[in-house]
């Protein structure tokens, strides 16, 4: 299904999640912000309300983050993203911290209870599922802790004492709110960091397709440009032949001047016309038939009949279409996504008015399941749960880059499954959007 570009995508996905997500200078600025709110409550608790806090534990405690914080500063890198298993290592010691301080402070009669929920959002934003449950569970284990030990807080009137069904309330209120937070905020987070990637994958197929492209009006135009001197070089070639005696030591020599010659000729022949069998970019405009040809014939295969069908309105010829690799490189994919789950036969068939022109893909192979049409074209889906690649071929990437590559030129694209077997893809570009890039001409 995706061809080199979604593999170099996923290649590119692959490096960046090996990076890590989050770096330890956002960490490290997280710490002193939580650093300064700790000092500043302390203080106003301390001597604003009136309040007999543990000071020099509650102090010590908020020491242990000043130091590492200034530990982690002194690395000779610090801007560096941390891989998974470190930025949790940071972000546990992290709820620990605030755990004891909790601790030292009330408990579950402390309303700042709540910010041990902190470090697991940012868990559940950045880190892979694993961390986040892990973190989950030692949020739970804290709040838990919290719940059953705790140094009470020296109220004006006297101890607070809770009522044992509320303080049951909190706890349950905590612990269900981490659970909550944890996997809300993680699905949120994964959902975009998928579609961030793909994205990615998408841009750099686009790239590719791009590249390609020029090489090939580079290649037709460097054979062109070489033509005429070497035609020259081949004319003082025969002359030399003809001129110089056959048994002269230097007819060998000159003969094979001419030979040599010949063989640069042929050579910038093949680049002249490669171009056009390979998807390159010798015409400017093509008719819509002539562009699928283009986009199919890397992906054929000999035991697949394909077969392109044209039923426009009688009154206007065959949209002539200005090439785009994004175009090419969408239609490539649907193809060659079709071509593969054929049984036998692929049918393309291009309708077209004056307002509309409209390309369906069919296939005779198995067809979209149908718990899942709705979401074809979502990222990191698998099309077609019959194959699966563990290269990473069938992710769902490929009909998803082309699905966004095609909307980008304006097109509709729409995912069925036949009545009589198989499925069938429809794009569709409409009225302005057709005319923008769409030249409607006899001949290109």
């Amino acid at each position: 299904m995706p061809g080199d570009g979604t593999m170099t995508g996923l290649a590119v996905a692959t490096t960046v999640a090996d990076q890590g997500r989050i770096g330890l200078r956002t960490l490290i600025l997280i710490r002193w912000i939580a650093i300064v709110g700790q000092l500043l409550t302390i203080v106003v608790v301390q001597h604003g309300l009136g309040l007999d806090l543990p000071l020099w534990p509650a102090l010590a405690t908020v020491a242990a983050s000043v130091a590492l914080n200034l530990a982690a500063m002194g690395l000779k890198r610090p801007g560096p993203r941390l891989s998974d298993r470190d930025a949790a290592l940071y972000l546990a010691f992290d709820t620990l911290q605030l755990a004891l301080l909790l601790y030292l402070t009330g408990g579950l009669e402390n309303p700042f209870t709540v910010m041990l929920l902190a470090p697991l959002t940012v868990a559940a934003t950045t880190l892979s599922r694993t961390s986040v449950l892990s973190l989950t569970g030692l949020v739970i284990l804290c709040g838990s802790a919290l719940a059953l030990w705790h140094v009470p807080l020296s109220w004006p009137n006297g101890p607070l004492e809770l009522s044992p069904l509320y303080a049951l309330g909190v706890w349950i209120a905590l612990l269900v709110s981490a659970v909550f937070i944890a996997a809300y905020v993680w699905s949120v987070a994964h959902e975009a960091r998928r579609v961030s990637t793909a994205l990615s994958a998408t841009q750099v197929a686009l790239a590719r397709e791009q590249r390609l492209s020029a090489l090939g009006a580079l290649a037709a135009a460097a054979a062109h440009e070489l033509g005429t001197p070497l035609g020259t070089i081949a004319v003082v070639a025969k002359e030399l032949v003809r001129e110089i005696p056959p048994d002269d030591p230097l007819a060998e020599d000159a003969a094979l001047l001419l030979s040599q010659v010949g063989r640069c000729r042929d050579i910038l022949a093949e680049l002249a016309r490669k171009p056009e069998a390979d998807g390159g970019e010798p015409f400017e405009r093509l008719t819509v038939r002539a562009m699928i040809e283009v986009a199919a014939a890397p992906h054929r295969l000999p035991t697949i009949d394909l077969v392109v069908t044209a039923d426009g309105a009688p009154d206007v010829p065959e949209p002539v279409l200005v090439r785009r690799p994004e175009v090419l490189h969408g239609l490539g994919n649907l193809l060659q996504n079709a071509i593969e789950f054929a049984d036998a036969r692929v049918e393309v068939a291009v309708g077209w008015n004056a307002r509309h022109l409209t390309v369906a893909i069919r296939d005779d192979g198995p067809g979209f399941p149908v718990g899942l049409i709705a979401r074809i074209g979502e990222p990191y889906l698998s099309n077609r749960v019959v194959r699966y690649d563990p290269n990473g071929g069938h992710m769902g990437l490929g009909i998803f880059i082309a699905k966004t590559l095609l909307e980008r030129s304006g097109a509709e694209v729409e995912f069925a499954n036949r009545t009589e077997g198989g499925a069938e893809v429809v794009i569709r570009w409409n009225g302005p959007i057709l005319e923008m890039w769409a030249d409607r001409q006899d001949e290109p």
